[in-house]
């Protein structure tokens, strides 16, 4: 059983809350517990939508530094992989995901939420890339996923400087989705989880698919990818299901078939 995260599952939507008080710091444990939670997650029929969340203050400072302290290079070789092995398990659950960040998401806390499809943030949430500040650069996937979400420049600025950023620049910058006031977070999160859970899951999953593989390929291969997934959607029983509903004018039940 996990002991630095718990897993709830309600009707349809999984929440991945953290909880290693006070900061919720992503020592070695935490992580292999988030990315056995996000395999268990990624093949449950019964989950439609994903939410990460801190809790109501903390999201998660960063990563344990205590722990990174005394590690070695031959240590850290070791452990990188596995950090990374885990975010990225996040990043591949093929459900819709959104990290309801309160408090700070700075480091490996912020690299976390980049690896969920949406961030919804606190109005008095903080975010970062602070490593260089430590002498280090992002180890799990900020040099890489930042620069994609918010373009190089942009990227160079944060990690280069280690500046953090309020929720109204990360708004701006495109690093969250949304701000809401802060006790409003997982809910509005768990709400947008909802809808998405009652929706087309294959064609929700096919979506993503193809916007995460076309991102890593050129424009050409990405069509081609596009294009296959496209035509398959036309042999579910959603697609028939919704075009019907659109052509009689009435809501449409998918079943996720």
């Amino acid at each position: 059983m996990p002991e630095m995260i718990s897993v709830d599952v309600e009707d349809g939507v999984a929440t991945i809350l953290l909880q290693r008080p006070p900061m919720n710091a992503l020592c070695l444990q935490m992580q292999n517990e988030i990315k056995q939670a996000a395999e268990e997650l990624a093949s449950r029929a019964d989950v439609g939508a994903v939410v990460l969340y801190g809790g109501p203050t903390m999201f998660a400072a960063g990563a344990d530094i205590k722990e990174m302290a005394g590690m070695t290079y031959q240590d850290m070789l070791r452990a990188s992989s596995g950090l990374q092995d885990a975010f990225t398990a996040v990043a591949r659950i093929p459900q819709p995901t959104i990290a309801a960040v309160t408090g700070y998401a700075l480091g490996g806390g912020c690299e976390l939420a980049l690896c969920c499809d949406l961030r919804f943030a606190a109005d008095d949430a903080t975010l970062g890339q602070p490593e260089i500040q430590l002498g280090i650069i992002p180890g799990a996937g900020g040099t890489q996923r930042l620069p994609r979400l918010i373009g190089v420049s942009r990227a160079k600025d944060l990690i280069l400087t280690g500046r953090h950023v309020g929720a109204a620049e990360a708004l701006d910058l495109g690093i969250v989705n949304r701000v809401v006031p802060a006790d409003e977070v997982y809910s509005a999160a768990r709400e947008l989880a909802g809808r998405l859970a009652k929706g087309p899951a294959l064609a929700l999953r096919a979506a993503k698919e193809s916007i995460d593989r076309g991102m890593d390929a050129d424009l050409t291969t990405g069509l081609d990818i596009e294009r296959v997934r496209f035509a398959a959607l036309f042999a579910t029983d959603d697609q028939s299901i919704g075009m019907s509903a659109f052509i009689e004018k009435r809501p449409a039940e998918f079943t996720g078939n």
